[in-house]
């Protein structure tokens, strides 16, 4: 008998297929194999005049789904209806949640087997596991498989309705979602709390003790009995202590004052307090706590942890890494309970087994939490793993682990000392047992270093020692904005709000950035004039798609109706078609939302307007004749755009470019600049000659104003060649990219070592001697060499080595030999197919082939298109009249020189105008796809 067992992807395949038995024949679907279409060329001629046919869902038959099978699945689905006519049984062994029940239900839809077909369901890659499964085998649960189609008809909805409305209103290419655009609204909420934050200034005096030898420090808590303000007992929104807070707010002459007199006082405790308490280890990893704390600690972004964790999974390392749940099997509680005994000894496990609740809203997804796989736990040494496999590996081992360990006991203790009528206040902590310290501490890489650093001794007191005071320090403060979201605390937000599933938090945030709501810098997200713009426009529209209660209430009706509590006919009409359904609410909506009124953020104390255009923010100031537009930089965050800022690129606007002064071997001019992407220096005006003059761009944290012309015509020198590498003869250079200064080991075609400048290093100043002591050094970041692949595709045809997928820094990309491909944003891993990369890779060859003509081509588009949006914004004029008076002089000083170029750039204008007009709808219909990548 012969059985035929499909899973999503190859490398589930592969290890899936040692634990079977002779007779079955293991296959991949590449994840699903039916879809909505994604664009027009997709859609069926036979239904291609439907009003519907856009949206990919007819709501006049019930929502029915319009589903196909894409062009890069018909090879796949061939050769799974090949592998079926030669089987006896077919068994559909994909992931056991929603999404992996979905896609068996469209596997025997497109499949339509004639021999016995079952379900085979598994939450680990292991012998015990899939032996488990093949005994248990079931059918399929229609109630989950309406409810992923639910969520997948109601993002189409509302991504195809919605944003059409944003493309017409505010710019081209937007997208809106239903978790998506909540998402957004959370980032950018933040950022108007940071925006109307008011400072508030405190001083407070922190002391250095001595009790005999040992040294420790206090700080001022009280005067005559009343407590000292800090950071929390002052109004954000004023800066001032706030109402009913009884406290003692010093300013800095106050507390220079009590620095003078209390210096030479008695020193003497006046009281002393311990408390003891204990620390219970936290529960095991969940999909949005091992997010959280991936990003904390590994600095992976969400969407890296999955692509990460799923190649665990599918190697058969842990277990299924999409799951809402804590809850641990008995056989992973013996597991992790022998390996605490094994490596830290009996003292350190819990008396008895630690079994924990789940309590995140709507808990729907696989029944335990993510650990390492099988009844026996290899260590993170036994795997074999590397780089970030290896990484994310030990993550999971220490927390599982560490949940079956002791309580962690430890010891807060405080000392009162009086002086004069000041009491200060030392605090210290003894462990007296690390319990789970010993393998976990959550935000910390070391467990051993963590548990030194969380132990802070006082000396052995009693009440009324004395105390010698040998500094007396006074110090200014002033309190903080909120913090911006990271990727980890805007994961915690949405799971505690029940906003999303475990299976949508990456595809969220990998969204909002990839769709510029979002900036990532240094790990905290910042929200763009276009979120701002976009959440402005929904909230006064359409405000329960971007309300957070309605969006979980939302959530729980999808979980009810794959529970088969509520039918999802009736909730989807009447969230698309009723009265007050979303169809309804567009149509009305749409004629009276002003597109003038849409593109203008409201900032609440600026005058100025700011406005979303085609190119991007800018800046508008007065009407009419006498308006001015000019870019806002695309560093700049809207909570520290400032009147300061606006003056400056305004003046810039109007009065062109600061001098920085003359070059010292050229004479022409140098003159500072603020583009997109912020300040840089220029050498001389654009020519005919030379229509790109060269640029530089500042190094981060300095200040326009600082720039002086030896530093300028340092910057215009870069790179600069250092010297030779004493090994290869080969130039080591020095430079300033978009990631920083740098240098780098150019060796031609045998390639380049680059190093980032940290520090004390100057890109302008940095020495041979100095870089080849950083080339000495390994590379940081990756803790390793050499990429480790997410996947391997399979044997290039023409010479048979692997063909494979990796991750980098902008994004997946496929590997042959010395060629690299980008795989298309917003490819999932599991559906990339060694067809496909050959695609991908046969063409990136064509274009290194040709490159000479296709980059000359492609910079002289690249330069049109730039000097037709330079002209286009430099016809604005300034708002007093005086600055408009020299705008308009500068104006008519000019008109000569743009009359030339106008004959010369007519034609071009034209074609570009023609191409663009006829490639419009195209560009819309291939938007489609952009806004439906929230698939739940």
């Amino acid at each position: 008998m012969s059985t035929l067992v499909i899973v999503e992807s190859p490398t589930k395949a592969k290890t899936i297929r040692n634990y079977l038995p002779a007779g079955y024949r293991v296959e991949a679907s590449m994840g699903h194999v039916r879809d909505l279409p994604r664009s027009a060329s997709e859609i069926p001629a036979s239904v291609k005049g439907e009003k519907w046919a856009q949206l990919g869902v007819n709501p006049e038959a019930d929502f029915e789904p319009l589903y196909i099978v894409p062009s890069d699945k018909k090879k796949v689905v061939k050769t799974l209806k090949d592998a079926l006519k030669q089987a006896d049984e077919l068994l559909l062994a994909t992931d056991e949640d929603r999404e992996g029940e979905s896609i068996s239900w469209h596997l025997l839809q497109v499949l339509k087997p004639k021999v016995p077909t079952r379900r085979m369901v598994f939450h680990e890659i292991t012998q015990e596991a899939i032996q488990a499964s093949l005994d248990n085998c079931r059918d399929i649960d229609s109630q989950l498989v309406h409810a992923q189609e639910t969520r997948r008809i109601l993002d189409r909805l509302v991504g195809y309705t919605l944003s059409p409305l944003l493309w017409k209103k505010i710019a081209g290419g937007l997208s809106a979602g239903r978790v998506q655009s909540v998402a957004v609204k959370v980032v950018v909420k933040r950022e108007q709390e940071r925006r109307a934050f008011r400072r508030g200034a405190y001083w407070d005096l922190k002391a250095s003790l001595v009790k005999d030898t040992s040294a420790f420090e206090a700080k001022l808590y009280s005067l005559g009995g009343t407590r000292l303000a800090n950071g929390s007992d002052f109004d954000e929104a004023t800066g001032r202590v706030a109402d009913g807070r009884d406290v003692v707010l010093l300013d800095e002459t106050q507390a220079r004052e009590l620095q003078t007199r209390l210096q030479s006082g008695v020193w003497t405790v006046s009281n002393l307090e311990e408390r003891p308490n204990t620390r219970k280890p936290a529960p095991p990893f969940t999909t949005s706590t091992l997010q959280q704390e991936a990003n904390r600690k590994l600095r992976l972004s969400a969407r890296d942890t999955m692509r990460v964790a799923q190649n665990l999974y599918e190697q058969g390392y842990i277990t299924y890494m999409r799951t809402d749940s804590v809850h641990l099997s008995e056989q992973a509680i013996a597991a992790a309970r022998a390996c605490v005994t094994t490596k830290y000894g009996t003292d350190y496990l819990s008396p008895k087994p630690r079994q924990y609740a789940t309590k995140s809203k709507g808990a729907q997804e696989a029944h335990e939490a993510i650990r390492p796989a099988g009844s026996t736990f290899r260590t993170p040494a036994e795997t074999g793993l590397s780089g970030r496999e290896a990484a994310l590996y030990d993550l999971i081992w220490k927390r599982t682990v560490a949940s079956q360990m002791a309580e962690a006991r430890q010891t807060n203790i405080t000392a009162s000392i009086e002086v004069e009528n000041a009491i200060f206040r030392a605090t210290g902590k003894r462990i007296d047992f690390p319990g789970f310290f010993r393998a976990y501490v959550e935000g910390s890489d070391d467990p051993d270093a963590a548990i030194e650093g969380q132990e802070v001794l006082l000396p052995a007191f009693a009440m009324g020692d004395s105390l010698s005071c040998t500094d007396l320090e006074a110090i200014g403060h002033e309190t903080q904005p909120p913090a911006r979201y990271t990727e980890a605390t805007l994961v915690k937000i949405l799971e505690s709000e029940g906003i999303g599933r475990p299976s949508t938090y990456a595809t969220v945030i990998g969204t909002i950035i990839d769709r510029g709501y979002v900036r990532l810098v240094n790990n905290s997200l910042i929200p763009t004039f276009t979120a701002f713009a976009v959440t402005a426009l929904l909230e006064q529209n359409f405000p329960d798609l971007v309300d957070l209660h309605f969006t979980a209430r939302m959530e729980q009706t999808l979980d009810d109706i794959s529970t088969g509590e509520v039918d999802w006919l009736p909730y989807l009409k009447a969230f698309y078609s009723g009265d007050q359904g979303l169809e309804t609410l567009v149509q009305a909506r749409e004629t009276q939302i002003d597109p003038t009124a849409a593109r203008t953020v409201l900032l609440n104390d600026l005058e100025a307007k700011i406005r979303i255009g085609r190119y991007g923010p800018y800046v508008e100031i007065g009407t009419g004749e006498e308006s001015v537009k000019a870019s806002i930089p695309a560093d700049v965050p809207p909570a520290d755009l400032d009147s300061d800022q606006i003056e400056r690129i305004i003046k810039q606007k109007v009065e062109g470019p600061d001098k920085v002064g003359l070059h010292p071997d050229t004479g022409e001019p140098i003159f500072m600049r603020i583009g997109p992407y912020g300040p840089y220096v220029q050498l001389g005006e654009p020519t005919d000659d030379n229509p790109n003059p060269k640029r530089a761009s500042l190094p981060k944290g300095t200040q326009p104003e600082a720039v002086t012309v030896e530093m300028a015509v340092g910057l215009l020198m870069l790179p600069r060649k250092l010297g030779v590498h004493p090994d290869t003869g080969a130039a080591i250079k020095a430079g300033q990219g978009r990631f920083g200064p740098y240098i780098v080991h150019d060796q031609g075609k045998a390639g380049r070592d680059y190093r980032s400048l940290k520090g004390d290093d100057d890109v302008l100043t940095v020495t041979l001697e100095r870089a080849l002591e950083l080339l000495a050094q390994p590379k940081a970041g990756r803790g390793r060499k050499k990429a480790t692949p997410l996947k391997e595709l399979g044997p290039h045809p023409d010479d048979q080595e692997t063909i494979a997928v990796f991750n980098g820094p902008y994004g997946l990309y496929v590997k042959h030999g010395k060629i690299n491909a980008s795989v298309p944003e917003g490819t999932e891993l599991d559906g990339i197919s060694l067809e496909q990369a050959l695609g991908w890779l046969s063409a990136k060859a064509s274009t290194k082939k040709g490159k000479t003509t296709g980059r000359k081509g492609k910079t002289t588009t690249s330069r049109t298109t730039k000097t037709a949006a330079a002209s286009k914004a430099s016809g604005s004029k300034k708002t007093t009249k005086t600055t408009a008076a020299k705008a308009k002089k500068t104006t008519a000083s000019k008109s000569s020189t743009s009359a030339k170029k106008t004959t010369r750039s007519t034609t071009t204008k034209a074609a570009n105008k023609t191409a663009t007009q006829k490639s419009t709808s195209k560009s819309k219909q291939s938007d489609n796809s952009a806004t439906d990548t929230q698939a739940d």
